[in-house]
């Protein structure tokens, strides 16, 4: 089974970590494209701040594997 990351704003995923999401968090946009490409092999779901979703490429987060969440604003 694979594991649960988070992407986004230090403060929004912060409260993940007791579930064991790994956190990567990304201050701006440069950061949360640099977490995505440097995600595990091994994590099936991501979960993204609003504000780090914005800062994707809707194609390269779209319909592909791991699956993508947005949190709510």
């Amino acid at each position: 089974m694979g594991h649960i990351a988070a992407i986004g704003e230090p403060l929004r995923i912060l409260g993940l970590a007791s579930a064991g999401v790994l956190l990567s968090p990304a201050e701006s946009p440069d950061a949360a494209r640099a977490a995505w490409r440097n995600l595990p092999q091994d994590v099936d779901l991501v979960l993204l701040t609003p504000t780090a979703a914005d800062a994707l490429d809707p194609e390269a987060v779209d319909g592909q594997e791991p699956l993508v969440a947005v949190m709510p604003p």
